[in-house]
């Protein structure tokens, strides 16, 4: 059987007797939004089938539109022969292609800021070998260990080294017995000569995202940013969520799949860069890897089945400084790389990264750190403790489980405006206005609507819209807005290339349940060490969310804490940051391992206060409305003048 692709850059596939249009696209490498895996609950992997026989189920999450126009979903749609079908653009995953790239520029400012040193793991020793002649027949090795011994240097563990030691001789000749040798661990890495081109001394910093992944190439001479780039992490196409991701891996022996999946997508910005700098084979000494415990875990291909199983235990917080070769990098094969360590399960290195970014361990004020996403994590403290949990939020802001959500990508409506009966939205990509043609909206734009449909007497204090025209309190244009879908009542906010784009009633208690469980993370952990929010000095939210993240309408929503908006602090990638510290500083990793180290974890889905904590939350803003009296009194102000 044939499947036909309209408009694709592979316009015909094979399909197996029994094999959903899903699985086809899949192994022929085209891969479509799924955040469920596939099992036909999220109702993302939309295809509009054009022609041919197929067993086709999972209506219930099409609208009747859909479902007239001839759209199916991908994993519950099986050909009986030869089918065509045509991808619409919201439901294809961009694997493999970059979506930021900066040249250039460096951070040692950074560095010198932080009361840190240029100090990088790899190190150099400049070595002149006495060269063997028929009266000295002693080995390349011991030629090469006495030179170190007169230069100072530390014993090194040559012995477990067989690539370095499998091609020493033949530099050593070629460089005159003249060379530089790099170092780190207690082991060798490479040999250059110290004349002509040497290839520099460079290293790598990551971030292993659950949505993208981030590379910094670095000059380890310096501390230099040469290049960064990113991509989707192709992870995705296996789920969207941690969860889903494990349950793949343990479940469905899918490891060794999500593993490769995340090599391919470093080795191919690796590859690149390199490629762009001309850098010579082997220059990439050594690598820092930050990510949250599920990614780290995969990345290492190590069994992640306890970190979803209670008492929520990884198998692996202080990983051992594994070589190059192993990790399957593009780098040297003898270079070291290091992994940010993990606190708990929820609680990885991308967060310890992220403390280390932002300082708040090196000074007296309380500062809160948040991380939104997937998972909310959280942590409260200063230079003397640090407290620290993870809150369930869902994938809701990242664009899974809302009807018209996607990720922060072009063509996402990031902002809202409701104002004088007219919407206004704000689109990744596009100027704001109605020149820009949205696609979807993604978690600032749906903190924005759904605040801003509050204040507009939209939708009431739980969440539910105001039935009809409001009451007839709302504006006609706006009230012809409001409209009967198929998951109950709906507010359209745009329209775009595949039609309107709405949040529905489900939406927006999807939306009020990520931000609660936030919220409620944030008050039980300042409870729990005999604080209130009103004694946080200073917030800094983390995350490529953050940078689209409107405050002032998170705080209407209820999400953040209402406190004066000078205390908030947007610190953009963190994990990628605290990597690069990790990376041209041994200091910096050592901070990064005593702050890991310095960590209490609370497992709030055993504290008894959360639930609470999580059923007050589920309110706009909040059903204490002293913890938000700013949005009070702008809601009071609001229901005056309407």
């Amino acid at each position: 059987m044939i499947l036909r692709i309209r408009g694709g850059q592979k316009p015909e596939i094979p399909v197996k007797e029994g094999q959903s249009i899903l699985a086809a696209l899949k192994e022929a490498e085209i891969y479509l939004t799924a955040s469920c895996g596939g099992k036909g609950v999220c109702g993302k992997c939309k295809v509009k089938l054009l022609e041919g026989p197929a067993e086709i189920t999972g209506f219930t999450k099409l609208s009747r539109e859909e479902r007239d126009s001839g759209i199916v979903l991908a994993c519950r749609s099986f050909p009986k022969g030869d089918v065509g079908i045509e991808i619409p653009e919201t439901s294809r995953i961009a694997v493999g292609e970059k979506i930021a790239v900066s040249r250039g520029g460096n951070l040692q400012g950074l560095v010198s800021a932080m009361g840190g040193e240029m100090d990088p793991a790899v190190r150099t020793a400049g070595l002149k070998l006495v060269p063997p002649a028929i009266g000295d027949n002693s080995s390349d090795l011991e030629r090469l260990r006495a030179a170190l011994e007169a230069a100072g240097v530390p014993p090194l563990d040559f012995p477990h080294d067989f690539i370095f030691l499998n091609g020493m001789g033949r530099v050593l000749r070629q460089a005159d017995w003249d060379v530089d040798l790099h170092y780190a661990a207690g082991s060798a890495i490479s040999l250059d000569p110290r004349s002509g081109s040497t290839g520099g001394r460079y290293g790598i910093a990551v971030d292993i995202g659950t949505t993208t992944v981030v590379v910094y190439l670095v000059d380890l001479s310096n501390g230099k940013l040469v290049e960064a780039g990113s991509t989707y992490n192709s992870q995705i196409r296996f789920g969207d969520d941690v969860i889903t991701r494990i349950v793949h891996a343990t479940e469905r022996g899918g490891l060794s799949d999500l593993r490769q999946a995340v090599l391919e997508d470093i080795n191919g910005l690796v590859g690149a860069i390199s490629q762009r700098h001309a850098l010579a084979p082997g220059s990439i000494l050594t690598a820092v890897i930050s990510g949250n415990t599920t990614m780290s875990h995969l990345f290492w291909g190590l069994d992640t089945a306890s970190i979803r199983e209670e008492p929520y235990v990884p198998g692996v917080s202080y990983f051992p400084v594994w070589r190059g070769g192993e990790a399957g990098l593009l780098l040297n094969p003898c270079g070291r790389v290091y992994t940010m360590p993990c606190m708990a399960s929820y609680v990885g290195g991308d967060i310890v990264s992220g403390i280390l970014a932002s300082g708040m361990t090196r000074n007296g004020e309380i500062a809160l750190f948040m991380d939104i996403g997937t998972n909310g994590e959280v942590a409260v403290g200063n230079d003397e403790w640090l407290i620290t949990a993870a809150c369930s939020a869902g994938p809701c802001f990242e664009g899974s489980g809302i009807r018209h959500g996607m990720r922060a990508t072009e063509g996402a409506i990031e902002s809202v405006r409701i104002k004088d009966g007219r919407v206004e939205t704000g689109v990744v990509g596009g100027a704001p206005g109605p020149g820009a043609v949205p696609r979807g909206i993604c978690g600032s734009g749906m903190i924005d609507a759904v605040s801003e449909m509050l204040l507009s007497g939209i939708i009431d204090r739980k969440g539910n819209f105001n039935h009809a025209d409001g009451g007839g309190r709302l504006p006609e244009s706006i009230a012809k807005r409001l409209r009967a879908g198929q998951e109950g009542d709906e507010f359209v906010l745009a329209s775009g290339p595949a039609g309107q784009i709405a949040l529905t009633q489900v939406d927006i208690e999807n939306i009020l349940r990520a931000k609660a469980a936030v919220y409620a993370g944030v008050s039980t952990l300042v409870k729990e060490v005999g604080l209130t929010l009103s004694d946080i000095e200073k917030v800094y939210i983390a995350g490529g969310f953050g940078n689209y993240l409107n405050v002032e309408k998170a705080v209407i929503l209820g999400m953040l804490p209402d406190i004066p908006m000078e205390k908030y602090v947007f610190l953009g990638n963190t994990s990628i940051t605290g990597a690069y510290l990790a990376l041209v500083s041994e200091g910096f990793r050592r901070e990064a391992e005593q702050i890991a180290s310095r960590m209490t974890y609370m497992e709030l889905s055993v504290s008894p206060g959360f639930m609470s904590e999580y059923m007050s939350a589920l309110f706009l803003p909040h059903t204490d409305s002293s913890q938000f009296p700013t949005v009070e009194k702008l809601l009071a102000q609001k229901g005056a003048s309407g």
